[in-house]
């Protein structure tokens, strides 16, 4: 995958291989100790209710880096 500056992927919408919309991508973490990413913070879709993924305190999706599949128009994930 080409280098993609982090400013152009804040709010971002994102979508599942499967063609769901999942919601808008909030943030982005990472481990500090090694540098990796490590999950895509969604701000969810209302209708979305049953999803694979852990969510955190407010709710949003926590989505593994490792399931992107692509970044254009909108982040798609492996679901």
């Amino acid at each position: 995958m080409a280098d993609i500056l982090a400013e152009n992927l804040s709010g971002k919408a994102v979508m599942g291989t499967d063609g769901a919309e999942l919601g808008m991508l909030y943030n982005i973490t990472m481990d500090l100790e090694s540098g990796r990413l490590s999950d895509l913070i969604i701000d969810p879709d209302e209708q979305v209710r049953d999803v694979e993924f852990d969510r955190d305190e407010q709710g949003r999706l926590l989505v593994p880096v490792g399931r992107v599949q692509a970044v254009k128009d909108h982040v798609i994930i492996d679901r």
